[in-house]
């Protein structure tokens, strides 16, 4: 089995494309869903988020009904023919645009025989529910709708495939509501489909960013399905699941800051007294985005301070304690404001760095929280080095943009 392989996409038909794309399942809430979808019959909204066609009161995202909902809604897409599936396998380039930012990386079929051995690694812990209802989800369509996105080490060879496959007319080309461009070439050519598959083989291994419940989900039904099938080859579609591989140069990755909601009793002066424990602070007439790794910025009643850790406290041989987020965490958050369980304290809440400093100083001067922290974005090498060494990332540690469109391609499981 190879590590990537080309295959059949499902995707809007040829101009509808800007009508179906929508953003990630798992980035609206079932409002924001509804409110982005109105008035947008084919929005791929109605197939990933399908409690928005169903009635509010019966808006329970995983009740049988909502699974129903998005069969029959795939189906009125294929019969009106705004999906429409290639007649063979195919390889698809995706360019991101956000702003001056741009990306550029392979649609593929991954292996899940590879993922089950950790070629390509994994940074995070999967919750059950989550993991059911992706299961569900899949098997009620028989496809996968959200692609898990990947980051592939430096390999010149790819990249400069995929930049020569990326120059003629695209197949696809749309830019969404939030103003990020989305373009799609599809790569029919079997030779070029052969060197890439062949330089993707010659890799030591692919890197989970994004989707750890969407490819944990594809692993579970290709067990079961394998099991079921007394004539499993191993070539089925079910042993690979949709995936976007990007050189992990050209990845994104924003910071994702921390809000507190109070400093443990104790007023401005006293913790800042503590916080010099382990910290250099030093204030700042201008908001801190940090600019140098284990360097923060610190806003707390009105004032904005610039805070490093001191220098002793930084292990070296550790690729998760050595983490900004995790330096936060361990000589700040947990000691000085006994905040250590981070993804069940409701004394901490988590800000997208898209969302920029002035989000930060908007909670603290409104009361809602007592200090915020920004932080420097994790790297891609950070991360990586954490799924070489088989650990697991601190909860929110990176916000990956732009984010990828839902709809663009599926992966037909028969």
């Amino acid at each position: 089995m190879h590590l990537i392989r080309p295959f059949a996409g499902l995707r809007p038909a040829s101009g509808r494309a800007a009508e179906v794309i929508a953003p990630p399942y798992d980035v609206l809430s079932t409002d924001e869903a509804r409110t982005r979808a109105f008035g947008r019959p084919w929005s791929f909204l109605h197939i990933s988020r399908p409690e928005i066609d169903l009635p509010v009161v019966e808006t329970n995202p995983y009740a049988p009904q909502v699974y129903a909902k998005a069969a029959e809604n795939l189906g009125l897409m294929l019969r009106e023919g705004i999906l429409a599936r290639d007649p063979a396998r195919c390889y698809y380039v995706y360019r991101l645009i956000m702003g001056g930012h741009m990306q550029t990386g392979l649609v593929a079929a991954a292996s899940v025989a590879d993922y089950d051995a950790n070629r390509i690694r994994k940074h995070e812990f999967t919750q059950p529910d989550k993991e059911s209802d992706r299961v569900r989800q899949i098997e009620a369509l028989n496809a996968q709708t959200g692609p898990v996105l990947l980051a592939y080490p430096n390999a010149q060879e790819i990249d400069d495939i995929l930049a020569r496959a990326s120059t003629g007319a695209p197949d696809a080309d749309a830019t969404a509501d939030d103003g990020i461009r989305h373009t799609l070439w599809v790569v029919r050519d079997a030779e070029i489909q052969a060197r890439l598959t062949l330089a993707f083989d010659a890799l030591p291994a692919l890197y989970i960013a994004d989707g750890h419940h969407r490819s944990a989900a594809a692993s579970r039904v290709a067990a079961a399905r394998r099991t079921a099938n007394p004539r499993h080859t191993g070539e089925e579609n079910y042993n690979y699941f949709l995936a976007v591989t990007f050189p992990h140069h050209q990845m994104q990755i924003l910071a994702y800051n921390r809000v507190v909601a109070d400093l443990s009793g104790m007023d401005a002066a006293a913790f800042l007294t503590r916080v010099r424990e382990n910290f250099s602070v030093e204030k700042s007439s201008t908001p801190i985005q940090p600019a140098n790794p284990a360097e923060f910025g610190l806003y707390l009643a009105g004032q904005w301070y610039r805070m490093a850790i001191h220098r002793e406290m930084i292990p070296v041989n550790d690729p998760v304690a050595r983490l900004d987020v995790s330096l936060l965490s361990d000589h700040l958050l947990g000691p000085v404001l006994g905040i250590k369980n981070l993804r069940r304290d409701k004394r901490i809440d988590y800000v997208g760095g898209i969302r920029g400093l002035p989000e930060l100083e908007k909670r603290v001067n409104s009361g809602e929280m007592a200090a915020a922290f920004a932080l420097q974005p994790t790297r891609m090498e950070e991360l990586m080095a954490v799924a070489e060494a088989g650990e697991v990332m601190p909860t929110k540690s990176t916000w990956f943009e732009p984010k990828l469109a839902d709809g663009l391609v599926s992966h037909v499981l028969d």
